[in-house]
C-alpha cells in the first residue's frame, strides 16, 4: 500500500546582510508540475531566523498532510530539527548546556507544523550549482536588500 499523500519537494534559504541585519527567506514547492515560489523578509534579522522561516513558511503553505522532500542548505534547521529538537522539548527548550535554546519561538512553530506531514530532509551544498537551491537564494538575496534599501 503506497502512501496517498501528496508528494511535495521543497527548496529552502535564508540570506542576511550582516548577521544581525536586513534579511530575506524564500521558497520553492513543487507538486507534479506546478511550482509556487514564496519569499519575504525583515528589516532586522539574523541568517539562522530567515532559513527558520523559509522552512516554516514552506509549510504552512501545505493544505493537508503530505509526504515532504525538503531541500535546505542550512545544517543548523536540518540538524536542529532532525537532532536537536527532540533533547530541547525534554529539557523544557535548553540546549545541552542548559541554555535557552535560540529562536526558540520559530523552532516551537516549526515543530508543530512540521509533526504534520512526513519530511525527508536533505542537505545540499549551497551555491554548487544546484538550480532550485540557487533560485531560493536569489530570492532570499533580493528580499534582504529591498530591506536592506528601506
Amino acid at each position: 500500500m503506497g502512501s496517498s499523500r501528496k508528494k511535495v519537494t521543497i527548496y529552502t534559504d535564508g540570506a542576511c546582510s550582516g548577521n544581525p541585519g536586513p534579511g530575506g527567506w524564500a521558497a520553492l514547492l513543487m507538486f507534479g508540475e506546478k511550482k509556487k515560489e514564496i519569499s519575504g523578509g525583515e528589516a532586522d534579522t539574523t541568517n539562522n531566523r530567515m532559513e527558520l522561516m523559509a522552512t516554516i513558511a514552506a509549510l504552512k503553505q501545505l493544505k493537508e498532510p503530505c509526504d515532504v522532500a525538503l531541500y535546505t542548505d542550512s545544517k543548523y534547521v536540518l540538524q536542529g530539527y532532525t537532532e536537536w529538537l527532540s533533547g530541547w522539548v525534554k529539557k523544557g527548550w535548553k540546549t545541552a548546556d542548559k541554555k535557552p535554546v535560540k529562536n526558540v519561538d520559530l523552532w516551537q512553530v516549526l515543530a508543530e507544523i512540521a509533526a504534520q506531514h512526513k519530511i525527508s530532509w536533505h542537505w545540499v551544498k549551497g551555491h554548487s550549482g544546484d538550480t532550485h537551491n540557487d533560485r531560493v537564494d536569489a530570492l532570499a538575496v533580493e528580499q534582504a536588500q529591498k530591506f536592506k534599501a528601506q
